[in-house]
Parts: structure tokens; C-alpha cells; sequence
């Protein structure tokens, strides 16, 4: 038996998430990872953002290890006069390249102070009101794998609706076998059941 190792294992599961959310990514056109695909705009690329700053946000400047020092944050950033969502979609200028390149740095970034502090650390989160601003690094790290591994769960969906593509990672799908007939034969069979659930 290993012995048990608390954040080594926060942190797999964590990096599963952030590999999952660039992998949905792949293949796609620059329309594709930019198109919103609900009504409130949920889109591959802008999610991708997201992550980004969550994680520059929490696990650098909660803990006095802030990311953008030696340039200036971008205007979506969190300390800015962002617009609302600003953070939730690329616009024209910023390229897939910039935006996964930066999500990449913010891994790093957040490894770092995961390596360096305990995880009964304490900090700081600016955003938060003062009453309940003080954290763990522990708390910071669950926090930080539910909102990634909700936005993989979303990336997930809004991959399947661009192009079909489904799968828990690149290397592991997860989903039964099945050709396109089998699929559609069982979404049938799924608005079948819900119609007759709700005649009933």
C-alpha cells in the first residue's frame, strides 16, 4: 500500500480537467470554439478563459503570489473595469493560441504555489466579502477542481452539439459502443419515454 498523498491527489484530478477542456478544443475551427451554443453564450474557448483566470485569481493573488506583475492584467481581469462575462468569451483578437497558452502559464503558476505552500496555508481572496475572505490552500484546491471539472462537464455538451465528438479525455471515452443507428435509435427511444412520462 502507498502512502497517502492528499495533494497529489487534488491535483490529478484537477490536471484531468484542465487536459479535458484544451482536448475539446482540438479539430475545431475558429468559429467553432467561439460560437455560443446556449442562450446565455456558454462557449469551448471562452470556458477555456474562464479557467484561466480562476486559477491565476486563486491560487496566485490569494496567496500573495499574483501572476501579472511584470505586464499588466487584460481588461477581462478581475482588478479591471471588465464588462459583465468579459471572461466568458475571446473576442476577434485574442487567438485560441493566446488564450490556451495562457490557461497553460496559469497551470503552472497554480503548480507552483500548490508545490511551495501546505495545504492548510492561509489567504486572501480579494473578491470575497471581508467576513469569509480567509482560506485554505486546501479549500482553494476543491473549489478550484468543482468549477473546473463543472466546465469540462460543460465543454463536454457543447462539443457533442458542435460535431458530435464525445469522451471523458482523449485517450479514454467512456461511452458504450454504438454506431450513429444505435444512437439515434436510443435518443428516440429516450423522447419516447419522456413523452409518455409526461401524457401519464
Amino acid at each position: 500500500m502507498t502512502e497517502p498523498n492528499p495533494k497529489a491527489d487534488l491535483l490529478r484530478y484537477l490536471q484531468d480537467a484542465r487536459g479535458a477542456l484544451l482536448w475539446k478544443l482540438e479539430g475545431l475551427s475558429e468559429y467553432d470554439v467561439r460560437r455560443p451554443l446556449t442562450p446565455t453564450g456558454t462557449n469551448l474557448l471562452g470556458l477555456v478563459k474562464h479557467v484561466a483566470g480562476v486559477e491565476l485569481g486563486y491560487f496566485g493573488d490569494t496567496f500573495g503570489r499574483p501572476y501579472f506583475v511584470e505586464e499588466p492584467p487584460p481588461s477581462w481581469w478581475y482588478t479591471e473595469d471588465a464588462e459583465p462575462n468579459a471572461d466568458m468569451w475571446a473576442t476577434a483578437d485574442e487567438s485560441r493560441e493566446q488564450i490556451a497558452g495562457l490557461y497553460r502559464a496559469a497551470w503552472e503558476h497554480s503548480n507552483r504555489t500548490i508545490e511551495t505552500l501546505a495545504l492548510d496555508a492561509t489567504g486572501q481572496v480579494p473578491w470575497w466579502p471581508e467576513e469569509r475572505r480567509e482560506v485554505t490552500l486546501h479549500h482553494i484546491l476543491v473549489r478550484v477542481i468543482a468549477d473546473t471539472q463543472r466546465h469540462a462537464g460543460h465543454a463536454d455538451i457543447v462539443r457533442e452539439l458542435i460535431d458530435g465528438s464525445v469522451g471523458l479525455t482523449k485517450s479514454t471515452d467512456t461511452m458504450p459502443e454504438g454506431d450513429q443507428d444505435w444512437w439515434e435509435n436510443h435518443r428516440r427511444r429516450l423522447e419516447r419515454v419522456a413523452r409518455e412520462a409526461d401524457d401519464s
